[in-house]
């Protein structure tokens, strides 16, 4: 009688939670589940219904709790697709994918979460193919979803990836469609077609949004706030610095709820700010520490965030919290290279340089592959201390750059301002060796040559410049310049060859030099003007009549005495020295001007203003590390879920 009551009580029960189901009461519907629990707590039926009822009032901890706890009756088999549910939304992605791979049957819920977790992991290319598939094998009403999805691996893959992004046949008719397709754009560096892009994702939006009756301007706007985020960071790459930070700073005013995109767009504010407002900047860092941006961006944003971190500590004068965070950052990524700059950096305003070229090449002899940028940031550093001769050691051993047309012209300056020229000879000797063996008659080996060749003549070194200009003379035998250059080189050193390739020179006659001398004497810049015959004698017959006139006596002036002049009293005679150079100097009496404490208004220092700026003539290595912009294209993650 007993189990039969029970029975009825169960049906009931059931009808409830049925009920409550389809008319979306889930709150309702656990309490139901819950009785029956009571009455049978081993029941797969309702323990499953159990954890949807708690998935969606969004208690996925304790749902995942449930699953645990019941493990023997909610086997992996039964409840695979609701566990990797609860821990994607967890954030326990590693785990999400794990209960995705040991699912004895691939469903197709399975399969879209799949993707999903695929594209949180960052492993686009498997994310690409899952949804492909997908888009391949279904056929529902989701499928527009599925696309969007699609077109954001894409974006993802062209942002971060730099992949050439392949033409997926889309229709763009939604706005987010076009979003993506923006995002794809601006990772190709095409900034105008990105921005046209945009502009047709802002009026679909409003149009797609605008149909609902129950929707506001001000969620329109939110909604709208990612375009425009997207839209400002074009401007930002741009140069539109003013423009991107308005629209920035119009896009936090409206609190929008997506703490990733807040992130974003506080680090781009930053970025512009650099060095200047720097307390607008910290206020601004606050949003990049919210909770969650972590779930929301990608590893590469989130790693430009904490340089930018470090930079502005280094520029607010935060030396230990620079050095933590560089720190932190090049232990989770040792082969990059802006942390060590940033440390480097660091040192060099606290005036330990050799303390930073040190540290860069502790890290140059550990990573042979940034060598290179190491290096070249080592030199910039023995220039800014006066050791020209040692950064020009530094840059001549970085092998692959040695014969580039820009070395070879910095060195050669260098070497130019220290007197070396036989060390600079040698520079352009070694470039030009290069490019006769890897690219010989090239447009770079000829001009190096005929660099060569004038460097050499402008330092008396014709008989060396010879080879040089037989070489250009082979290459272009009508060019009379370098004939010239060359039969003036050998009449020092050779008359008769001299003589020889005089025989080449055009003749006089074939040489028609059309120039008014009139127009040139009366042009700017003329020096010496022909005096005209007429002139000439009209002065001379001037100078005749004026023989006899007595010359014109000027007065002298008699020169004026200093004040307090006594004529009795000798004057000083070390009175024309300067007072610091003359023998009765005993220089200033110390204790006159010495801060005064207690003037001036409380609270305040007579510090000296070296104190009170930054001394940015010192940061050499920052100049060349600025903070690194970044679109917000890591938002996508928004329209996955």
């Amino acid at each position: 009688m007993a189990a039969a009551a029970g029975s009825v009580a169960a049906a009931a029960l059931w009808s409830e939670v049925n009920r409550c189901g389809q008319n979306g009461d889930f709150a309702r519907a656990l309490k139901s589940v819950n009785k029956i629990l009571q009455i049978s707590k081993d029941d797969v039926t309702a323990l499953q219904c159990k954890v949807v009822c708690l998935i969606q009032n969004g208690n996925f901890k304790e749902a995942l709790s449930v699953i645990n706890t019941h493990t023997k009756v909610l086997t992996n088999d039964v409840i695979a697709f609701e566990k990797a549910y609860c821990e994607y939304r967890l954030n326990r992605i590693e785990n999400a994918l794990k209960t995705i791979q040991s699912a004895s049957q691939q469903t197709d819920k399975l399969k879209e979460l799949y993707g999903q977790v695929l594209y949180r992991l960052e492993r686009y290319d498997d994310c690409l193919a899952a949804y492909r598939d997908l888009i391949r094998n279904s056929q529902d009403e989701y499928e527009e979803e599925r696309k969007t999805n699609l077109s954001a691996v894409v974006a993802a893959q062209s942002t971060w990836e730099k992949v050439m992004p392949e033409d997926l046949g889309l229709r763009e008719a939604t706005y987010e469609l076009c979003y993506n397709s923006a995002c794809a754009l601006i990772g190709q560096g095409k900034l105008n077609e990105a921005m046209k892009k945009l502009q047709r994702a802002e009026e679909l939006c409003r149009q797609s949004l605008s149909e609902d009756s129950d929707v506001t301007e001000e969620d329109i706007e939110a909604e709208l706030a990612i375009i425009h985020g997207q839209m400002a960071y074009i401007m930002q790459l741009q140069g539109r610095t003013e423009d991107a930070l308005q629209l920035y700073n119009q896009i936090i005013k409206l609190k929008p709820t997506d703490v990733g995109l807040l992130a974003v767009i506080a680090n781009n504010i930053i970025t512009i700010n650099k060095d200047q407002n720097v307390f607008d900047s910290k206020k601004k860092v606050k949003l990049t520490n919210a909770e969650g941006v972590e779930h929301k961006l990608s590893k590469k944003q989130l790693q430009a965030i904490e340089f930018n971190k470090a930079l502005l500590a280094m520029y607010t004068n935060q030396a230990d919290q620079c050095r933590k965070l560089s720190a932190s950052l090049q232990s989770q990524s040792p082969e990059h290279l802006l942390p060590v700059l940033i440390q480097a950096a660091q040192l060099c305003r606290e005036k330990q340089h050799a303390k930073a070229v040190g540290l860069l090449q502790d890290f140059a002899d550990q990573h042979p592959a940034n060598a290179a940028e190491i290096k070249l940031t080592m030199a910039q550093l023995k220039i800014a201390q006066g050791s020209v001769t040692k950064a020009c050691m530094i840059l001549r051993s970085i092998e692959e750059l040695q014969h580039k047309p820009g070395m070879v012209s910095a060195l050669v300056t260098m070497y130019s301002h220290e007197e070396d020229i036989d060390s600079a000879i040698e520079v352009f000797t070694q470039a030009i060796q290069w490019y006769q063996q890897f690219q010989p008659k090239s447009p770079v080996h000829l001009s190096l040559i005929r660099e060569a060749a004038n460097f050499k003549l402008k330092h008396g070194r014709k008989k060396e410049a010879i080879s040089d200009l037989e070489e250009l003379w082979k290459q272009n035998p009508k060019d009379v310049h370098t004939l010239a250059q060359l039969i003036s080189a050998y009449s020092l050193v050779d008359p008769e060859k001299a003589k020889v390739l005089s025989k080449h020179l055009p003749s006089s006659d074939t040489l028609s030099l059309k120039v008014d001398v009139d127009a040139l004497e009366n042009s700017h810049g003329a020096t010496y003007i022909r005096k005209k015959a007429g002139k000439l004698a009209g002065d001379n017959q001037q100078k005749e009549q004026g023989q006899g006139d007595a010359k014109k006596k000027k007065k002298k002036k008699k020169g004026k005495l200093p004040k307090n002049y006594d004529p009795k009293v000798t004057p000083d005679p070390e009175r024309w020295l300067p007072m610091r150079e003359r023998s009765y100097y005993r220089g200033r009496k110390k204790g006159k001007k010495k801060d005064q404490v207690g003037k001036g208004t409380q609270g305040s220092t007579t510090a000296g203003s070296s104190e009170l700026y930054f001394c940015w003539s010192n940061l050499a290595v920052t100049d060349q590390m600025e903070m690194l912009p970044f679109g917000s294209a890591g938002a996508l993650t928004g329209l996955l879920g």
